[in-house]
């Protein structure tokens, strides 16, 4: 992963996420939860570091912008 930077977090609210995870399926699901709550740009793809198990994955969160409310699980009826 690429070092953070100060434009990265210029602002209260802003964050940058690193996500390590098993396989990209689990990277990119773990994205796609952020990406429903919060205005988040996302990553296109995992990357691999050589000698090292799993996939990482980067995106950065607006939580000034919220998206839509978290979903409520459903009830069972």
């Amino acid at each position: 992963m690429e070092p953070i930077n100060e434009t990265h977090l210029s602002q209260p609210g802003l964050l940058v996420v690193d996500v390590a995870a098993a396989d990209d399926a689990t990277a990119l699901a773990f994205q796609q939860l952020l990406v429903q709550r919060w205005a988040t740009a996302t990553a296109e793809r995992t990357t691999r570091d050589v000698g090292q198990p799993g996939v990482r994955l980067r995106c950065y969160l607006d939580l000034r912008q919220p998206n839509a409310p978290a979903q409520e699980p459903p009830t069972a009826g």
